[in-house]
């Protein structure tokens, strides 16, 4: 037995082995990735909303001034006017033409070479004035003939007449017969027939030498001049001399729905006479005012209009042949109706209303019903009474509640028939004209 093998090892000390088996091949094993975080990017998500709702909280306390209260809002500057109670006029407006009531062509009624004129183009003549001159001799010529026919023929019959006598002597004598004294009577009556024919050439000749001297047929205006002296004129033509228009007085025809017909003939029946206003192309400037003289007879089928005519005195010349007019009729006026501005009257949601102000200075929101129209004026039949005060200028800055100003002027604003911005809920803002001094409510 081998020595070292029986030794036993000392205590404490382990025995090594001399030699070991070979390690077996150790196998790498892959790195376990980490876990995806599914809430990351829904968290950056809240943290971007969050900065952003910092932000604007941030620019809204610095817009206020750093968190202090906003100020009150200042009291809008506005123009008013009262109402009133008085007489409103109920207008019928149509669409007129000015038209003269007398137009006349000025013809001649003989032949002949025109001479001379005794006019200017485009001035007043009054009836009677001398127009124009047709060379007279010819006619003169003829005047002479008439006048020698008629004194050969009146001769004839002095002649027959006295024969006549001679024959009814003789006749009481028996000493003539009854046959030559008859044929003798009527030898005179052909011959007093011939004298009375002869009497009508010589007044037709002196009529034709009359018509050689042409004069004005009315009082008006001539216009320009159709035929220059020189000329040979006839009765047959067509253009005449001249025009000659009347002017004073002139008329305004002008047309009115059917529908207006019968309060006006019942006006006209009570004896009633109605005034007519003419204004211009634009509706804007008074030209001339009249009375209403006659109603066409029949309603026009395609407009459903009827045709009125006016008579004005047109002193002023204001009124010109063919001028196209807007002509008011009034109808009728109503006694101490309440009226209101119609620049304070206003149209939105809550219907027709007006800004109505209040003890407090504030304005408040009124609905009212209106009625016609008269001028810059509107009847209120409801919601406004009498002494109430409303807004004129400004309305469209103002919502129901706003302070208000009152100034002179009603400051640099622009009153408005449309509510604005500051109008009631459901309100568009619309243009708006400006209406200097309407708020000074004044009536014609």
């Amino acid at each position: 037995m081998d020595q070292t093998q029986g030794e036993i090892a000392p205590p404490g000390r382990a025995e090594v082995p001399q030699s070991l088996p070979p390690k077996a091949p150790v196998r790498a094993v892959p790195p376990t990735p980490p876990a995806r975080r599914g809430g990351g990017a829904f968290r950056w998500i809240a943290i971007l909303l969050v900065l952003l709702v910092a932000g604007w909280l941030g620019w809204r306390l610095l817009s206020q001034g750093g968190g202090k209260p906003p100020r009150p809002e200042a009291a809008q500057p506005v123009g008013v006017a009262k109402v009133i109670s008085g007489d409103m006029r109920v207008v019928l407006t149509g669409l007129g033409t000015v038209t003269p009531i007398a137009t006349i062509t000025v013809q001649t009624q003989i032949s002949g070479q025109l001479m001379s004129v005794g006019f200017k183009e485009g001035q007043m003549v009054h009836q009677g004035d001398f127009l124009a001159q047709i060379d007279p001799r010819p006619y003169q010529v003829s005047l002479a003939q008439a006048e020698g026919t008629l004194a050969h023929d009146t001769g004839l019959l002095a002649q027959a007449k006295s024969d006549l006598a001679r024959y009814a002597a003789l006749k009481r004598q028996d000493s003539i017969s009854k046959q030559q004294v008859a044929d003798q009577e009527f030898l005179v009556q052909q011959d007093e027939g011939t004298v009375a024919e002869d009497r009508a050439s010589v007044d037709s000749a002196k009529l034709n030498l009359a018509y050689c001297h042409i004069v004005s047929p009315v009082t008006g205006r001539v216009g320009l001049r159709l035929v220059d002296p020189g000329n040979y004129v006839q009765t047959s033509s067509a253009t005449g001399l001249v025009v000659v228009t009347q002017l004073q007085p002139i008329s305004v025809i002008f047309v009115l729905p059917e529908d207006d017909i019968p309060d006006i003939e019942k006006q006209m029946q009570a004896g009633e006479t109605l005034a007519v206003s003419a204004y211009d192309r634009s509706n804007s400037k008074l030209l001339a005012q009249g009375t209403l003289m006659t109603v066409d007879n029949t309603v026009d089928t395609t407009t459903g209009t009827v045709k009125l005519r006016a008579s004005f005195p047109n002193t002023d010349f204001a009124l010109f042949p063919n001028q196209f007019v807007n002509a008011r009729l009034v109808l009728k006026t109503l006694v101490q109706a309440t009226e209101v501005p119609t620049a304070a009257v206003q149209h939105g949601a809550p219907g027709t209303f007006v800004y109505v102000m209040k003890p407090d200075s504030s304005v408040g929101v009124q609905v009212i019903q209106t009625g016609i129209t008269d001028g810059d004026d509107m009847q209120v039949t409801s919601g406004l009474k009498p002494g109430d005060t409303v807004v004129v200028d400004g309305t469209d800055r103002l919502k129901d509640g706003a302070k208000v100003k009152v100034t002179p002027d009603g400051g640099d604003v622009q009153s408005n028939t449309n509510n604005g911005p500051g109008a009631p809920p459901g309100e568009q803002p619309q243009n708006s004209t400006p209406v200097p001094g309407q708020h000074r409510h004044k009536r014609q």
